[in-house]
Order: structure tokens, then sequence, then C-alpha cells
């Protein structure tokens, strides 16, 4: 384990590399290739298409890239599916899965509990990378209710040690997830302790515009984080009618809808050496609603715009 010099260290670095993100100004000239837009499955998860048409409708909604749910493949599989023809299926339709969203309690203190959890992700990671799937995210699940003990850091970097050294076995690299509803983990300096603590070179985190406003976080802390920690982003966005004590999952909306601070985001997240995954998140009633092709499209032309705006 890194001792405590060593993780001053290396935010102190992260803080300094910070120091030469562009601007406000700078950020409108964000250029498209920096970023790789992706459909997380929750975007039209209310339409309750099952695994193979969720891969259609993003495919026919432009999105090269999709994040997919664990149980919506595992029903899939199930009920007859196999990995054979969910493969062959994303081959031919050009989708690259870039994430899988799990819910293994891997971060509880009850030890049973959290062999079990080892024990579910090891196979779930295994499952994804079968079919080209090399993340997994890893929230705070377990520990996340009010009444949920408050989780002493340090034991929370040892056990995201643990299933990061199942990456190694597996090449499925889980990545820390920001809940800023949650009783832990809920800030972005709570998860870049871990990350940096766990001292293994594959910890990644998994950030989201909702969250940041939900936890108190704020998009400022974005600049206090190395390049490398962010390799996929969930994108959304939210408005001035709800506090971050009062807005909830629900209320998320398409890009620039709102009032979220989305060129600075961008600028802050833009990497020089690869493309950002924007996987948008969102799980609005209204949007379930709607034909899912539609809402697909929508979300990705947004997006887009998003992007592309000064």
């Amino acid at each position: 384990m890194p001792t405590r010099r060593q993780v001053i260290a290396t935010l102190t670095a992260a803080s300094a590399a910070a120091n030469a993100l562009p601007n406000a100004a700078q950020a409108a000239s964000t250029a498209a290739d920096s970023f790789v837009y992706c459909l997380n499955m929750s975007t039209i998860r209310g339409q309750k298409l099952g695994f193979m048409k969720e891969l259609e409708v993003a495919a026919q909604a432009g999105f090269g890239s999709v994040e997919i749910w664990l149980d919506v493949f595992q029903e899939y599989l199930k009920n007859g599916g196999t990995v054979k023809e969910a493969r062959k299926k994303l081959q031919d339709l050009g989708l690259k899965v870039e994430q899988a969203i799990g819910f293994a309690s891997w971060i509880v203190d009850d030890a049973a509990t959290r062999a079990k959890a080892l024990e579910q992700m090891k196979r779930e990671m295994e499952l994804l990378a079968q079919i080209g799937c090399m993340r997994v995210a890893a929230p705070p699940v377990g520990a996340q209710s009010a009444d949920s003990p408050l989780l002493d850091l340090q034991k929370v970097a040892e056990r995201y040690r643990a299933i990061l050294d199942l990456s190694d076995q597996t090449g499925v690299v889980p990545h820390l997830e920001l809940w800023g509803f949650s009783k832990n983990l809920s800030r972005l300096s709570e998860i870049m302790y871990v990350a940096v603590q766990s001292g293994h070179r594959s910890a990644r985190l998994l950030l989201d515009v909702y969250h940041l406003y939900r936890g108190g976080s704020g998009w400022q802390s974005l600049e206090l984080v190395g390049k490398p920690a962010i390799e996929i982003f969930h994108v959304n966005d939210y408005t001035a009618d709800f506090t971050p004590q009062t807005i909830t999952d629900a209320d998320r909306l398409y890009m620039g809808d709102g009032i979220a601070p989305l060129g600075r985001i961008l600028a802050a997240i833009k990497r020089p050496d690869r493309p950002v995954v924007l996987s948008l998140e969102v799980f609005n009633k209204s949007y379930y609603a709607q034909d899912a092709l539609k809402v697909a499209q929508t979300g990705l032309a947004k997006m887009k715009a998003a992007v592309k705006k000064p």
C-alpha cells in the first residue's frame, strides 16, 4: 500500500497537471474526435426491449459504442441466448461494449458478503471478457443507504484493490463509481483517495455529471483528477428546479437541456492521448414513455451538439 506521503505526492502531481487544462474559451475548440459517443442502456431501459433489441436500437440510432447492464445480459442468457450469438450481433451491428453496469457488494464490512461479491465479480468479468467488454462499474452497492455505516476509506481502498486484482486475471477493469446520493463514496475526494490508496496501476474512476452535482463535489474538482484516471464518463444534464439535496436519478436530462456546466466538464476531462467515452446515462420516465429509437437518436444528436458548442 502507498504511504500517506506517496498519496499526497500523487495528488499534488495531479493538481499540477490540472493547471494545464483548457479554460472555458478553449473548450469551444473541443474536437469531436476527442470523445466517443456511447449509449448507456439505462436511457432506454424503461422500454424493456431486451438485450438484443437494445443493441439494435443503439446501432440504428448511430451509436458505435454501448454500455450494457449485466442483469439484462444475464436475463438474455438465462432465456436461451448465447455468448456466441451476442458476439456475432455486436460484430454485425458494428458495436463495441465499452462497459457494463453491475451491482456486486464488494465494499461492505461483512466478510462473507464480500467474499460472495468477489466470486460474483470474477464470474461477471470473465463473462464480459467474452464479448469484448473490458470495463465494469464498481459502485458502493450495499453501503449507499442512509442507515449504512460510514466506512473506513483505508479499508475501502483495500477492498477496491481486491477487485482490481481480479482484473489481472480477467483483463476486465473495475471502475470505481461515484454515487452522489450514497452514504459512502458520494464525493470525488473520497473515491480519489480510495483509487490512489489502492496502489494498483489499473485504478480508474467512473464519474457522472449528475452525481458530481448530487454529491456536492462540483465540476471544479475534476481539475484535480489525473487524465489516466478517466476513460469513460457518464453524461446527462439537470435544471435549476432541483438542488443537490432534492434531485433524483429520474430528473436527469439530455445533454444541453439543463444548466450543468458541460463545456467546463468536457474541457476538464478531455485527454490528449486518447478519446474519452461519453456514455449517456439517464433514467427519465418521460423518455421511457417514448419510442426507444427516437430517444436514442435525440440523445446522440444532443451529445454531439454539446461537444461542439463553444
